[in-house]
């Protein structure tokens, strides 16, 4: 009876010893999926009490799926991703920092961001290939964002761009003109060089002038017209006035009577 006894309780303990075992067994293919679904190189991790996901130097030439959308930070440098298609991080609410430094990135679709602007309060762009962005990318994003080691064309753009994001101290003398409509801006810091220069104002005064100049050109073309319109009629008459006096004198009258009626 007392081995019944015992048997009868090792029972419940080989199911809770089963059971935990299936439970470690379900946790652990849990797992190894979710590892499976991230791209080589790319692993989750919590620093600070924040979810991290951490895609560093992984390769990586497109913003990769399947990113946990409960991230707070996302690390995507030193890879070689050239292109932020629009909506590229809707399905990252919660975003905090995003980390694209050191990559190929040349140009950024207008909405790229979309749906961060409301959490994300860090942006890491720079040491990338871009060259201008519109001002509209940025719009109603409160991030510090840094833009610095890019070859920029400094124009009114680039201007309008900076007046709008909110940069990364320290950032700006990072922010210099890979190119420019005037050649002596290459290579200096872009902050020094509108110091002295304001592209949109150079910019608008060109293009008033250009409207002059067109406006002028029509206005050249009509007149011409109207001058040779007058010079064709006067030789016009001219002629029919010397073709007249050559006629005699009776057809002459009978022409000039015909001439009048028509006029009539």
């Amino acid at each position: 009876q007392r081995g019944t006894m015992l048997a009868a309780e090792r029972v419940p303990l080989c199911l809770a010893t089963m059971w935990l075992l299936l439970q470690s067994l379900l946790l652990l293919a849990s797992c190894l999926r979710s590892a499976a679904a991230f791209p080589k190189g790319c692993y989750p991790s919590e620093e600070e009490g924040l979810k991290t996901f951490r895609c560093s130097n992984a390769q990586l030439t497109e913003v990769p799926r399947d990113i946990p959308n409960d991230t707070n930070k996302l690390y995507l440098d030193s890879n070689r991703i050239p292109f932020l298609p629009r909506d590229a991080f809707r399905d990252l609410p919660l975003l905090l920092e995003l980390d694209l430094s050191h990559n190929a990135i040349a140009s950024v679709e207008s909405g790229a961001f979309r749906g961060l602007a409301e959490h994300l309060h860090s942006l890491d762009l720079s040491s990338n290939k871009l060259v201008s962005i519109s001002k509209d990318t940025f719009s109603n994003m409160n991030a510090k964002v840094n833009l610095s080691n890019n070859p920029w064309l400094c124009d009114c753009r680039l201007q309008e761009l900076i007046r709008t994001v909110d940069l990364v101290a320290g950032s700006s003398s990072g922010i210099v003109c890979g190119s420019s409509t005037q050649e002596e801006h290459v290579g200096k810091a872009f902050l020094q060089v509108i110091a002295d220069t304001d592209f949109c104002n150079v910019y608008k005064k060109t293009t008033d002038i250009a409207m002059l100049v067109t406006m002028f050109g029509w206005f050249a073309m009509v007149i011409s017209y109207l001058v040779y319109y007058v010079r064709q009629n006067q030789e016009d008459a001219r002629r029919h006035l010397e073709y007249l006096k050559s006629l005699p004198s009776k057809q002459r009258r009978s022409e000039e009577s015909s001439t009048i009626s028509t006029v009539v």
